[in-house]
């Protein structure tokens, strides 16, 4: 007999369990959107280089259309509809609007993840490939805008928003107290 290629998985998405059958090649991008309706998360290349379908898994980054569904079982997940807090903004999504760090809106739900976990990581004090000083001893570096283009290059933004949502990241790192004000020009 041949083995099985689906089975029912649980996936704890935004806070809430959700049980489903799933074919063991679904992707948590697919399983998100085809079956869930949380459509938030966008399909944009399906090839993990555009970062439209980023969603937090135990609070970091992943490109949810490389990440089989049936692996993200246990894991915590949180997509754009699981960031706000009822209906108050998550700081990085007021940033965003405050400084129109979108256009079209396509690539916001991953890009708005994404900055979630840059923020998070820097203030852990993980360095990026722009960082100066990666010696323990130097401390956190300054989360200016190399730093936080070098962050975010995983999330792409065919409108060309760049400038603002760098600036949208630096002001909801500062929001969240993980950023001094002066460190982004």
């Amino acid at each position: 007999m041949a083995p099985s290629t689906s089975s029912a998985i649980t996936l704890n998405i935004n806070g809430e369990k959700y049980t489903l059958p799933v074919d063991h090649r679904t992707t948590l991008l697919d399983a998100l959107r085809e079956r869930l309706d949380l459509t938030g998360s966008k399909k944009g290349c399906d090839q993990g280089q555009c970062g439209a379908c980023t969603v937090l898994l135990d609070g970091r980054r992943a490109v949810s259309c490389l990440q089989l569904a049936v692996a993200a079982e246990g894991r915590v997940i949180t997509t754009i509809e699981g960031v706000a807090d009822g209906e108050q903004l998550h700081p990085v999504q007021q940033a965003f609007l405050d400084l129109d760090g979108f256009q079209c809106g396509y690539c916001t739900p991953g890009q708005i993840c994404s900055a979630i976990a840059v923020i998070e990581e820097h203030a852990a004090g993980w360095p990026s490939a722009a960082t100066d000083d990666v010696r323990p001893e130097a401390g956190v570096p300054a989360l200016g805008a190399e730093e936080i283009r070098e962050r975010m290059s995983g999330n792409l933004c065919r409108c060309g928003a760049y400038v603002s949502i760098v600036q949208a990241v630096a002001q909801a790192a500062e929001a969240t107290g993980t950023q001094d004000k002066e460190a982004v020009a």
